[in-house]
């Protein structure tokens, strides 16, 4: 994968997660919730490599 088809899907990647964090109601967060989000930084920290 070229270095600007990486960037682009970074940038995606990372307005997904900015997204996903906005929806998330501080009442009805769960450990569930925290996971997912988690997984989705390790899944970016991935395509960084």
């Amino acid at each position: 994968m070229e270095d600007q088809e990486k960037l682009s899907n970074l940038k995606l990647k990372l307005a997904q997660f900015a997204e996903r964090i906005d929806e998330l109601d501080p009442e009805e967060t769960d450990v569930k919730d925290i996971d997912e989000l988690i997984r989705m930084l390790d899944e970016l920290e991935d395509r960084m490599k």
